[in-house]
């Protein structure tokens, strides 16, 4: 799962964290102002492709209309590196719940970073968990995915184990190979009580369904003009402190991730209580294998 992308995502989805990039390679996957947002990691500067990995860590906001997307707890967590040499790159979900310390607010859940520091704290709590700074954060509201998984024509996931939901899904997804249309994608991504790991399952779940959209979109990248309409359309409908150029250099890299090179894993932890409310205390030794792993060339060799 990984390459980015991004359309019309809907709140309560962990999925359309990554998928907030997609605006930046499909051009008719617009939306509205305020609805994606961004920017730049205060140690970063620009799209450097000498280092030859960039990393962008997506956000899904958990604001509801009228709410600074920026300001609120963060929904979906996921950590993306993209290796602009190889075409590799590497996913690494965090459980939103993880039980972390916040650099200048104490320890909280590590979705809250993004309530009390907007994308820079959120971003240097990640980074601090999984041992890589991100160069950019990528934030966006949920409202838009289901228009967007419709406008590609729905995705094709392996699904390891039949689940449902009584109220999302109640006849349920079967196991093995399957269609999603919009509707569906949202469903598979967001559901997590019928799954044996919860949360867990649910953000692997949600990189499986990026990983299908990234191979539509990757199927796309090199005909005339797209790059450039979508990035002209991101600059329409997303608010970033990124030049043109550099949103080019990003949607380039984006887009050619090679499918075959991508490489996911979800941090994992034990189920703690804290203060009567349910968290996860992440395995913090396996977070920073993860980024030992994926550090130079956004590739991890094992979970």
């Amino acid at each position: 799962m990984t390459r980015l992308l991004h359309p019309r995502l809907l709140r309560l989805l962990g999925l359309a964290v990554v998928l907030g990039v997609t605006s930046l390679v499909v051009p008719n996957a617009g939306v509205a102002p305020t609805q994606m947002e961004l920017v730049k990691v205060d140690t970063a500067s620009g799209v450097d492709l000498s280092p030859d990995v960039v990393w962008i860590l997506c956000v899904g906001s958990d604001a509801r209309p009228g709410e600074d997307m920026t300001h609120v707890r963060g929904d979906a967590l996921q950590l993306v590196g993209i290796n602009t040499k190889t075409g590799a790159a590497a996913d690494i979900g965090v459980p939103r719940d993880s039980w972390v310390n916040i650099p200048g607010y104490g320890s909280n859940k590590i979705n809250a970073a993004l309530y009390f520091g907007g994308p820079q704290a959120l971003g240097k709590a990640i980074g601090d968990l999984v041992g890589i700074q991100p160069d950019y954060v990528f934030v966006t509201r949920f409202q838009y995915f289901e228009d967007a998984v419709g406008t590609i024509g729905g995705v094709d996931v392996k699904n390891p184990v039949a689940f449902s939901d009584t109220y999302l899904k109640p006849k349920g997804f079967p196991a093995g190979k399957i269609h999603l249309g919009a509707y569906d994608a949202l469903a598979f991504s967001r559901i997590r009580h019928d799954l044996l790991r919860g949360d867990f399952d649910r953000s692997a779940n949600q990189q499986r369904v990026l990983k299908a959209i990234q191979a539509k979109v990757a199927a796309r990248a090199d005909r005339p003009g797209f790059l450039e309409k979508g990035v002209l359309t991101a600059m329409k409908d997303m608010h970033t402190d990124l030049s043109p150029a550099e949103l080019f250099q990003l949607a380039q890299a984006v887009a050619h991730v090679d499918p075959k090179k991508v490489t996911n894993c979800v941090v994992q932890g034990g189920i703690g209580d804290v203060g009567g409310a349910s968290v996860v205390l992440p395995y913090v030794d396996q977070a920073r294998s993860y980024g030992e792993q994926a550090l130079k060339d956004a590739t991890i060799e094992h979970c």
